[in-house]
């Protein structure tokens, strides 16, 4: 049999290192994928540390994007050669969060997808669309989920008024899909040239939070006082009590990330109470959500805007433009 390569994490904080495996077959239900791309989230930079617990070694890398080359005993859902993503949690099929489904995070309970090959239950995997790379498909699984997870819990509709935070793949993904759903959007970074590009994308309004540090005073400005309706909140405990601030009576701030830490967070609880607004934290999405957004990306002619590309063997300088945050939007590698 075949053999093929994988970068497997010895231990927390180690260096992936290439292994051979061998190719394995599908089993009943199970699709064999031959991966392409995977992409670099904030996610994956904490599981490279070796802050995430989870069994060693294990492959890291929760995105993924390739073609279908085997399938199982029992597989209809997907045939070989079809295009597809792997999910970032594939036992979350469909519905609500719940205490009682299991947990698998791909890269962190289980091997990622930063290996040439990988087995998953078939009902998991999710069709691309055509017009997307591998790269651009392999965005999607984390931030993109996330980023649609979060408009959709924020009731997003025509008219809307959304802020987002930052120029990374959650942040810039909103921004694509708001615009293509005829929401105005508020984007805001401390760097004006990662402004332009955001306002390339279809920024209406850009705001400086470096140059402008009551940025959720010139939001409300913005919108003539009345505030914002959806906030994609990824800063945390830094950024929460401004983000509440900027909303709309009813609005809702969607809690995606803690870049500033998530202790000592000063919410202004008066306020949330008498103008309801809702808080919400998003732990990415569902299997459905992630149909539902592939879908939504076809149809709107989005592509997601990546910044640098690597080969895989170059995941030490991914790292360090992810820690540098010197990308916009997402960083992707190539798998070969």
């Amino acid at each position: 049999m075949s053999t093929y390569t994988a970068m497997v994490m010895r231990s927390a904080g180690s260096a992936p290192e290439p292994e051979q495996r061998q190719i394995p077959e599908p089993g009943h239900g199970e699709a064999l994928v031959r991966l392409r791309a995977t992409s670099m989230n904030y996610h994956d930079l904490v599981n490279l540390r070796g802050v995430i617990r989870g069994p060693w070694p294990r492959v890291p890398m929760s995105d993924g994007s390739g073609e279908v080359v085997a399938v199982g005993p029992g597989v209809a859902n997907v045939a070989i050669g079809q295009r597809v993503n792997l999910p970032f949690n594939p036992l979350w099929l469909s519905g609500p969060p719940s205490a009682e489904r299991p947990l698998e995070v791909l890269g962190d309970t289980c091997d990622g997808c930063l290996q040439q090959y990988r087995c998953i239950a078939a009902v998991a995997l999710v069709p691309v669309p055509d017009a997307l790379s591998f790269a651009e498909a392999a965005t999607l699984p984390c931030a993109g989920v996330t980023a649609w997870s979060s408009l959709r819990v924020g009731g997003l509709a025509p008219g809307h008024v959304v802020l987002t935070q930052g120029t990374g793949g959650v942040s810039m993904l909103a921004l694509q899909l708001a615009k293509a759903h005829g929401a105005t959007v508020i984007a805001t970074s401390s760097s004006d040239e990662k402004l332009a590009v955001a306002k390339a994308l279809g920024a209406d309004h850009l705001v400086n939070y470096r140059s402008t540090p009551e940025w959720h005073v010139a939001t409300r400005e913005l919108t003539g006082g009345r505030g914002v309706d959806i906030v994609i909140d990824v800063g945390g405990a830094g950024t929460i009590a401004k983000s509440v601030k900027a909303t709309t009576a009813g609005g809702t701030v969607a809690i995606v990330g803690g870049l500033e830490g998530f202790s000592n967070c000063d919410v202004p609880l008066s306020y949330v109470l008498m103008q309801q607004i809702r808080l919400v934290g998003i732990a990415v999405g569902s299997v459905a959500d992630h149909r539902d957004l592939c879908r939504a990306v076809g149809a709107t002619g989005i592509h997601p805007h990546i910044s640098h590309t690597f080969d895989w063997d170059r995941l030490d300088e991914a790292v360090r433009v992810q820690q540098a945050n010197e990308h916009i939007g997402k960083i992707a590698l190539l798998i070969p």
